[in-house]
């Protein structure tokens, strides 16, 4: 082959083997400009929409390596790539394009339901109450301990399915339901497994203080993350055996307090990992604020932020994380997502999805929070994408359309984006193709 590589422009002198052409489409939706991983204030609601003419529709070309190679008019593609050979060719017949979306906060590995406390919480029990009654997460504990790697991975894997197949192109995935190292080393390398194998990227998290194991203080329970848990985390990582971007801890009243809490994060941080922690879910601690201090790269929930927190995250940078399916299901007070736009803290969104909110679909978080949170489509979209792969530390290579990104794509069944986020539920009508890196993941037969 004698064509130029990796030429951003995707000029083409040789008729060299492209692994993909989506033409046709009516709205490319690129939501970020060149090299732009945040976008705060009102700039968040600016998607960089490339439309098609009268004459003309909007193509996408995509490299073998699949990096996308170019974004412009489908009668520009001859020229850019003279005598290409495209591996596949997908006809968007006048759709939408979206990039792939980014879910920034996961638990998807663990065994055992917890449909049975599904009716006490409608009845009013409150988290705490079923937590301290031996429900919610100790006993995903228990049942997480005691299943096989095997039968987790069987678990994971067509969660990971679902969630793909509602547009979820790169997830963030949490250990957390083992609290001692033998098990959070096995959801660990259940993730690692399951990377070949799922058809969306995986970024893993160490969370093994998501509780306190029964019968331990905080105290003691801080110490065994620090000394015991972090240590064969960290050598597991070394040698190759699991890949791990960030460390987590449930900062909350009764679990791990703000000082354990920074306790935890700092022996992360002095092990190369990010910090992307529960903060103020529950309870007003101002985890924000240690946070902050410690220039956290994510902070989930922050339902119960104070104006402080909200003005310390937007100095350090830090991405507010807003999962409103986790507020829905507990009837927790809304994290205030409007005054952190405003402040200027770069927002995103996750879908928590865990034994307690059992969520696995992206476009249907994206409207709770527009109905509940008050963002706009277009932020909610931002927030989904660019800011959620942001918080991830992957908004080099995800997140947005882009020369040079991965092409992490969904194509939209209406020549409108925003009818991905319009239509509350039922995405498998909404959605025709979901592609990963290049490749089709997920189609619609009709």
């Amino acid at each position: 082959m004698s064509g130029r590589k990796g030429n951003n422009e995707g000029v083409d002198e040789g008729g060299r083997e492209m692994l993909l052409l989506v033409k046709g489409a009516q709205q490319v939706v690129r939501v970020a400009g060149a090299g732009e991983r945040v976008k705060l204030g009102a700039s968040m609601g600016d998607l960089a929409i490339i439309s098609a003419t009268q004459h003309d529709g909007v193509s996408i070309a995509v490299q073998q390596d699949g990096k996308i190679a170019w974004v412009g008019p489908d009668s520009e593609v001859g020229a850019k790539f003279p005598g290409a050979r495209w591996g596949r060719v997908v006809e968007a017949c006048g759709r939408a394009v979206v990039p792939g979306l980014v879910d920034a906060h996961t638990h998807p590995v663990w065994a055992g339901d917890r449909v049975h406390e599904f009716a006490l919480k409608v009845a009013g029990a409150s988290y705490l109450e079923v937590h301290e009654a031996g429900g919610g997460i100790n006993y995903t504990v228990e049942q997480t301990r005691a299943a096989s790697e095997d039968h987790l991975l069987n678990l994971l894997l067509p969660r990971l399915t679902r969630m793909a197949t509602a547009g979820t192109t790169l997830a963030e995935c949490k250990s957390g339901y083992g609290l001692e190292v033998e098990t959070e080393l096995k959801m660990l390398r259940v993730l690692e497994r399951a990377r070949p194998l799922a058809p969306l990227t995986i970024s893993s998290t160490f969370c093994g203080a998501h509780s306190v194991p029964k019968g331990l203080s905080a105290e003691a329970a801080t110490r065994l993350v620090v000394e015991q848990q972090l240590p064969a985390v960290v050598e597991a990582r070394d040698k190759g055996q699991v890949a791990v971007d960030s460390i987590d801890v449930f900062c909350e009243s009764g679990v791990f307090n703000v000082a354990q809490t920074r306790t935890i994060l700092e022996a992360g941080r002095r092990h190369g990992l990010r910090l992307n922690f529960h903060a103020d879910e529950l309870t007003p601690l101002a985890g924000a604020e240690m946070g902050a201090s410690l220039g956290a790269e994510a902070m989930s929930h922050l339902e119960e932020i104070s104006e402080e927190g909200v003005r310390a995250m937007a100095k350090a940078g830090s991405v507010a994380v807003l999962l409103p399916t986790t507020a829905l299901v507990l009837r927790l007070p809304l994290p205030p997502a409007r005054a952190m736009i405003q402040a200027g803290v770069p927002v995103a969104l996750g879908s928590d999805f865990n034994p307690n909110a059992f969520c696995l679909s992206m476009p249907l978080v994206m409207h709770l929070a527009c109905v509940m949170m008050r963002l706009s489509p277009n932020e909610a979209l931002t927030a989904a994408t660019l800011h959620a792969a942001h918080a991830l530390g992957k908004a080099h290579q995800h997140g947005s359309i882009e020369p040079g990104k991965m092409a992490d794509l969904v194509i939209i069944d209406a020549p409108r984006w925003d009818h991905l986020v319009y239509q509350l539920g039922g995405n498998d009508h909404v959605i025709t193709h979901v592609i990963r890196a290049g490749k089709v993941i997920h189609e619609r037969h009709n």
